[in-house]
């Protein structure tokens, strides 16, 4: 094997690890911090508690959806538990710093691109969704989430609830999110587009 492709795969592989291991650890810290034991949070959240227990130890990547579910249940977002807080106001996260939760399942990639600040509601995401592929369901949102999306290219249908939407390059959407949603990409061709959470209004 190439020696530059060793290297990329034992980097790969060690940003995956050290993923599941901040992940593992901000999942147990939320879940103490609300007084919450494993089988309390299983109920809230609709997750096994052997998938929580499994998250916890760093033995797995949960999917997209489960770790929604996790997040709602401990009011808190996707970036919250896949990051650490920070305190400063002057931030530069380099790309490779950015946590990034792939499903292995569907080829779903979401990217986080806002720090994780204490006392801050906002979640600014870049999902990339394969050729015909879908993030799953997400469950709704307390009341009083915001969600924002902006298409960077191909094309997206957006099912809020029982209702569907068509965005194409360029589009741009606004909804609360305290109904279902699930993101589609219909097309041979991958999609990109921007989503922010804004759940500040909670805080």
């Amino acid at each position: 094997m190439n020696r530059d492709v060793l290297s990329e795969r034992v980097d790969i592989e060690e940003g995956v690890s050290e993923q599941l291991r901040v992940l593992a650890e901000e999942l147990r810290r939320h879940r103490k911090a609300k007084q919450l034991s494993l089988e309390a949070l299983s109920t809230l959240s609709g997750v096994s508690r052997s998938m929580i227990s499994k998250v916890e130890r760093g033995e797995t990547v949960p999917s997209t959806s489960t770790l929604s579910r996790l997040a709602e249940a401990l009011g808190t977002t996707f970036s919250q538990l896949m990051a650490h807080p920070v305190e400063s106001e002057i931030i530069v996260i380099p790309a490779d710093r950015q946590p990034i939760l792939s499903d292995a399942t569907s080829g779903y990639q979401r990217r986080c691109i806002s720090p994780v600040l204490p006392g801050r509601g906002v979640d600014w995401v870049l999902n990339t969704v394969p050729p015909r592929g879908t993030t799953g369901e997400f469950v709704g949102h307390r009341h009083g989430v915001e969600e924002y999306i902006y298409m960077l290219k191909g094309r997206l249908e957006v099912r809020l609830g029982a209702r569907r939407v068509m965005l194409n390059t360029g589009d741009a959407i606004y909804f609360q999110a305290q109904e279902a949603h699930q993101f589609t990409n219909p097309d041979d061709s991958e999609c990109e587009y921007f989503l922010i959470i804004n759940s500040s209004s909670l805080r």
